[in-house]
């Protein structure tokens, strides 16, 4: 069992991102609550990232750039 406190979070959400997210969570066979928790664990590593000078990007197979992550 998980011994970390946990806090409870309400938000609101447009409907098309909301449909986004339940179709990741249907997808990855996951809850709607462990997509946005990944996902807020990715914005902590493009955020520290960022504090290094460092960029975040999406490479092929082949390890070449395929795009780079900007705006965060």
């Amino acid at each position: 069992m998980n011994t970390k406190e946990k806090v409870r979070l309400s938000l609101d959400l447009s409907k098309d991102l909301y449909d986004q997210l339940e179709s990741l969570a249907t997808d990855y066979h996951a809850s709607k609550s462990d997509v946005l928790r990944k996902a807020l664990g990715l914005m902590i590593v493009a955020a520290d990232a960022k504090k290094d000078n460092k960029k975040l990007g999406v490479f092929n197979k082949d390890e070449h750039l395929e795009k780079e992550i900007v705006g965060i």
